[in-house]
């Protein structure tokens, strides 16, 4: 919003009296929000910082120390540069150890060797400022007007970061509070690079206010919601400090998207209304058992004396979507979509169903099943309905089912929910097929997704893994990929090393040298299972 120091030096007024910078230049870019005639030398406690001080030197002292100190404290406070006239005091060039002061606090100090008009550089540099503050403020207007008319349109997300990234110049990221990316925009830049380890990226950053710059990672962080519902954050990659203009774009987004959400809650039908607020309280613990079975019956859905099912329903990424934009399809609009075509389904399978949208990622379901129902057959029928009816769906995507563990009491309800969602979070790792998963389905893998959360696995596969890690972290190796692809390939090392693309005798090396910064024999079973289990740990928490 303000001019810099350089800007300033582009004045004619400024231009007029020969302004030469004499020290300091490594400060030029800083913003200049006020200019102050002093000529006292202890006028630092009286400004406020941002301020360029332009003086005669007439009341300066000659004495080094005091001109180091001068310098010193208007650092300190925050200005931006000092213009000294030279008539009056001194005549051809500043002290040395002025110049040397305002080199240490890289405070441009600058010269006029002609006499110059205070007063006119005063106005013309308030000009300067008012004429940058009034375009920073036509620019926001301009901002907005465009993300209300997005807003009034029903604009879908990725046309809203569309809109960020072509006003802010940056790439931009919409997430859940999950750490999960819902849609993006790389801005011309490299997508895979943008959303590249997003989650464990993103944990890492941690903001207090609803919108913050954080410096180390670069994020223009605002965080998403409305009503007090905060339920994502949207990001801008922004390597330097944010323009005033880009904090607004942030935030206009950030009300776009939220409004968004609201008004495509509004736009499901009543049934999945209600069914979604009973699943979230389920899956929250925030009603009780009774409470639930009563309010389920009076939507249709008997749960005493029934056997429950938790369901999971997800895109599932294939060949064919498995693309850079892939994240951008699990929007609010796919998920409502998915939810009426499961719904479908367990009607046509001629089973009672709560069925709703409680996250960004999945459409979750609880079934209610009779003692005498043979479950096996009934997800048959269900499942084979939920695919089709995704496939002919508007926006038709390839699904995961997931199931979870049968139970028999409401208060267990939860329990077989979450199962529900692991497995096929497990199952979206290693699709093969299945019309649906079940734990055992997912083996291994399901187990240690349902253990993901347990600081114990963590630490396991740290042990195990962590000198590798730090091997490949400080020499830039692949080592890691060596071991994974020995392990995926049950320890065939010539499969190995033409799935690493590797001639056996480098592959080889790289294994020895596995071995070597891990202290194991890739030739003892048990010490690959170890590896392997480390390893899975290790995708799963990424």
């Amino acid at each position: 919003m303000y001019p810099t120091v350089a800007d300033v030096l582009t004045l004619p007024v400024i231009r007029e009296g020969f302004a030469t910078v004499v020290a300091g230049a490594g400060g030029l870019d800083r913003r200049v929000r006020w200019v102050h005639i002093a000529e006292i030398a202890d006028i630092a406690p009286l400004l406020g910082g941002g301020e360029l001080v332009l003086t005669t030197g007439i009341a300066l002292p000659d004495d080094a120390d005091a001109l180091r100190r001068y310098v010193a404290e208007l650092a300190a406070v925050g200005v931006v540069g000092v213009v000294v006239e030279l008539v009056r005091h001194w005549h051809r060039e500043l002290p040395d150890a002025l110049m040397e002061a305002a080199d240490d606090h890289d405070l441009p100090l600058i010269t006029l060797s002609r006499e110059t008009r205070f007063v006119a550089v005063t106005e013309a540099v308030v000009g300067l400022i008012v004429a940058a503050q009034v375009a920073e403020l036509r620019a926001a207007e301009r901002v907005h007007e465009t993300f209300t008319a997005l807003t009034v349109a029903g604009a879908e997300p990725a046309e809203v970061l569309r809109e960020v990234a072509r006003a802010s110049g940056l790439p931009v990221v919409l997430e859940t509070l999950g750490h999960d990316v819902l849609a993006y925009d790389a801005a011309g830049t490299d997508p895979r690079e943008l959303v590249a380890d997003w989650a464990t990226r993103s944990r890492a950053v941690t903001v207090d206010a609803r919108t913050s710059y954080h410096e180390q990672a670069g994020w223009l962080v605002t965080v998403v919601g409305a009503r007090g519902n905060d339920w994502g954050r949207l990001v801008l990659v922004c390597p330097s400090e944010p323009q005033h203009r880009q904090v607004v774009i942030a935030e206009r987004a950030a009300s776009a998207l939220a409004v968004h959400r609201l008004v495509a809650r509004d736009r499901e039908g009543l049934e999945r209304h209600a069914h979604r607020t009973l699943l979230t309280e389920l899956l929250g613990s925030t009603t009780t058992a009774v409470d639930l079975a009563a309010r389920a019956s009076a939507l249709g859905v008997p749960l005493q004396r029934r056997q429950l099912l938790g369901v999971s329903v997800r895109p599932s990424m294939t060949t064919q979507t498995a693309t850079a934009s892939w994240p951008t399809m699990a929007t609010q609009e796919v998920l409502r979509d998915l939810a009426e075509a499961t719904a479908l389904a367990a009607r046509r399978a001629r089973v009672a169903a709560l069925v709703g949208v409680v996250d960004d990622i999945s459409v979750r379901a609880l079934l209610p099943l009779t003692p005498q129902a043979d479950a096996d057959a009934v997800l048959g029928r269900l499942s084979k309905e939920i695919h089709q009816a995704a496939a002919s769906a508007p926006k038709a995507l390839p699904v995961i089912v997931a199931v979870g563990t049968t139970v028999d009491a409401v208060s267990d309800a939860r329990r077989t929910m979450v199962e529900a969602a692991h497995v096929a979070k497990a199952a979206l790792r290693s699709p093969d097929g299945r019309q649906y998963h079940r734990l055992d389905d997912v083996r291994l893998r399901g187990l240690l997704h349902l253990l993901a959360d347990d600081d114990r696995v963590t630490a396991f596969a740290a042990r195990e893994l962590g000198p590798l890690l730090a091997r490949d972290a400080a020499q830039a190796g692949r080592l890691i990929e060596a071991l994974r692809n020995f392990c995926e390939h049950g320890g065939n090392k010539s499969a190995a090393a033409a799935a690493a693309h590797m001639s056996r005798t480098a592959y080889y090396q790289q294994l020895a040298r596995v071995e070597q910064v891990l202290g194991v024999s890739l030739d003892d079973p048990e010490s690959v299972l170890s590896l392997y289990v480390a390893l899975l740990v290790r995708e799963i928490n990424d």
